[in-house]
């Protein structure tokens, strides 16, 4: 596998980071550039390896991890990341809720100063409903679909045996989605305020006769 770095070309960068191809690693390292072609030495920055404690959850469930980055790595609350833990033979994707970096509860933090990583699973989310069947009669119901699921305000949706027309959208950044279109995937959301449509029961495949 071929490993790319950014670094100046003496040809035709000089005083820019561009693009190169490690040709030879470790002292008398050698470079080529990928804008000239220009083969000439550099000297290679190895970066150090940061491991970090991973606190994953999914509902009222956690687990630890441990993760190795590049200590240069800025991460930041809110970016999704993948978990590679070799020790657990685990990999999936999660969105960043929390960074512990040095005792303070932070935004944004390079790896190297990060304590602990929270987040959450977004492979697979479970998205409550407000489901609201009367004037005051309000009831919770949840569903279990994947990160990348699409709910649409104004749109109808199955959850379990009832249909419900959806409202509005609380994200997970306090703010509402209303608008008759909007659309949110499922790992954003906070809570879906909807309404029951008729009686509230759904069988699929089945249809009623005339009798």
């Amino acid at each position: 596998m071929i490993r790319e770095i950014e670094v100046e070309c003496p040809s035709c960068s000089p005083k820019e980071e561009v693009g190169h191809q490690v040709l030879k690693e470790g002292q008398g390292a050698l470079v080529r550039c990928l804008e000239c072609g220009q083969v000439h030495p550099a000297k290679i920055k190895i970066p150090k390896a940061s491991v970090l404690k991973v606190i994953v959850s999914k509902m009222d469930i956690s687990r630890t991890y441990k993760i190795k980055l590049d200590s240069e790595i800025v991460l930041q609350v809110d970016d999704e990341m993948v978990v590679d833990d070799e020790e657990a033979e685990m990999i999936f994707p999660i969105m960043i809720t929390a960074l512990d970096a040095r005792g303070k509860w932070v935004k944004v933090a390079k790896a190297e100063d990060i304590k602990t990583i929270w987040g959450r699973y977004i492979d697979e989310v479970t998205v409550k409903f407000s489901a609201q069947s009367g004037t005051e009669q309000t009831e919770v119901i949840e569903k279990c679909v994947p990160g990348d699921y699409k709910f649409v305000v104004g749109a109808e949706e199955i959850v379990g045996n009832t249909r419900l027309f959806i409202n509005k959208i609380k994200v997970r950044d306090g703010e509402f989605r209303s608008r008759k279109g909007d659309i949110v995937l499922a790992k954003y959301v906070k809570r879906i305020f909807a309404r029951k449509k008729g009686n509230g029961s759904y069988q699929r495949g089945i249809q009623r006769g005339p009798w």
